[in-house]
């Protein structure tokens, strides 16, 4: 499956108040110094709630190894984003993406988030109409409200509709640089590399410094 960017959900940084813009800033320039190598083929648009990596045809899944490591990030997903005027078409990539990703003979649900309050159809519409559309295209499937081996995740968000599978765990934390400078006395054992590992987490831009 070619998907078309990975969906980066925050978490902890929409505590931040009026900081927040300043956090996802740092957020953002952290992310694009770890995938230097791919900055000419992507597209990074950091917004409020989410951060949007556009592929562009790039794979997913070097990027996604890249970004298990950021701290600041809660979870991230591989999505394909669809047109919200043709519902039809929306269904037809939704059954795409569950024939790619899901077994024969599983459970699933529909999850539905809308950001656009101007969407025809609400929250609960949209998962029957998802619902309904893939246990008719795939009866092998069955409904599972509660712990389904898989969800189908749909945002219906101002420019367009983004469809997951798959929710990866970040490293969680805030970005490095939003708490100051420290530097750490780095000896043989594990409880500095431990402790740097902490700090980075919370933030703290940490110089290393060990004697030989």
């Amino acid at each position: 499956m070619e998907y078309s960017e990975i969906m980066v959900r925050y978490g902890e940084l929409s505590t931040k108040g009026k900081n927040r813009r300043a956090f996802i800033g740092r957020l953002q320039g952290n992310i694009v110094k770890a995938l230097h190598q791919y900055t000419d083929q992507l597209t990074i648009r950091p917004k409020r709630d989410r951060l949007h990596i556009e592929l562009n045809g790039t794979a997913a899944q070097p990027i996604m190894d890249v970004l298990s490591h950021v701290f600041g990030i809660q979870t991230f997903s591989p999505s394909i984003k669809v047109g919200k005027d043709d519902l039809d078409q929306v269904k037809q990539v939704a059954l795409d993406l569950i024939n790619e990703t899901v077994p024969a003979g599983s459970t699933f649900k529909v999850q539905t988030k809308r950001a656009d309050k101007q969407y025809p159809l609400d929250t609960y519409g949209m998962d029957r109409a998802m619902g309904d559309y893939l246990t008719d295209a795939r009866p092998d499937l069955q409904v599972k409200m509660k712990h389904p081996d898989a969800t189908l995740r749909v945002e219906v968000r101002i420019d367009g509709i983004y469809l997951s599978t798959e929710t990866i765990q970040g490293a969680g934390g805030l970005p490095v640089g939003t708490a100051g400078h420290a530097t750490m006395m780095l000896s043989g054992g594990i409880d500095s590399p431990v402790a740097a590992y902490l700090a980075l987490k919370r933030g703290v831009d940490i110089e290393m410094v060990h004697f030989f």
